[in-house]
């Protein structure tokens, strides 16, 4: 075996044990998810509102991408009662988690949304909301969900940008450390990113996490499955996390997320 074949199986082993990280903490924080996702629903209500704007009739197959507790799928199907909706998240238990109680019909799967097991233009929608800063590669995640739009039909999501936990990020930069908060795109680079394509756009939002001080925001992140650092991250040691806490709790113990939003619709034919 070459050495190119063994770095990509490295690559890929080490992708899916992070994938599978990913699956447990979110599967873990499910019946605890709600109580702590005001960004998160505020995000949801937004993307289903830019998709109702977008593509008020006419749909017929909806595809979501990391449903999570189902915020955002109750919403879709709200507005689009009779259209056939695939629901699906990377964690089986978000998966449950969301389509409990029979609150929403549709088809449910535990799905990688970076890799979708359909084939050609099939949805009229594809909708997610604050699950693409998971991808590993959010460039050719867009590119493979876009094929799976019919003509017109339209991507339309949120995800994570860089301006999310600034306060936190510098909290650790005063102390000469890294956070295990990723690296997410600036609305610039997702501009850029989706430029691509001949009708898209993207925008974004800021919204105040009241967290009240360190210890809420690091309930906030576990409350939400938010606890898998970036690849290179390690854990602080118990001094050094009491420090950045206490850092960031003398300048305002307070954050935000920007979230960015993004639509990318299909040539029509």
């Amino acid at each position: 075996m070459g050495k190119r074949s063994r770095l990509c199986q490295k690559r890929e082993a080490m992708t899916s044990g992070r994938k599978q990280r990913i699956s447990d903490a979110f599967g873990a924080a499910a019946d605890q998810y709600d109580a702590h996702a005001g960004p998160q629903r505020f995000a949801a209500a937004l993307v289903a509102e830019l998709a109702h704007r977008q593509m008020p009739i006419g749909v017929t197959r909806i595809l979501e991408v990391g449903c999570g507790t189902g915020l955002l799928t109750r919403d879709i199907q709200a507005r689009w009662p009779a259209a056939d909706l695939v629901v699906t998240d990377l964690s089986p238990a978000m998966v449950a988690r969301a389509g409990r109680g029979a609150m929403v019909a549709g088809t449910f799967l535990a799905m990688d949304g970076e890799a979708p097991p359909f084939e050609g233009p099939w949805f009229d929608l594809i909708l997610s909301s604050l699950s693409f800063q998971w991808f590993d590669d959010l460039t050719a995640s867009c590119d493979r969900l876009v094929r799976l739009l019919r003509p017109g039909g339209s991507l339309i999501f949120s995800t994570m940008g860089a301006g999310s936990f600034a306060h936190w990020r510098a909290a650790h930069e005063r102390h000469g450390l890294q956070s295990g908060i990723p690296a997410y795109p600036t609305l610039d680079q997702l501009r850029v990113m989706i430029g691509r394509y001949a009708d898209a756009f993207a925008f974004d939002e800021e919204v105040s996490l009241a967290c009240g001080r360190a210890r809420g925001l690091l309930m906030h992140l576990k409350g939400i499955g938010a606890v898998v650092p970036e690849g290179s991250s390690r854990p602080l040691s118990v001094r050094a996390l009491r420090q950045v806490m206490a850092t960031f709790d003398a300048e305002g113990g307070e954050d935000v997320y920007q979230i960015l939003f993004g639509r990318i619709t299909a040539p029509r034919a």
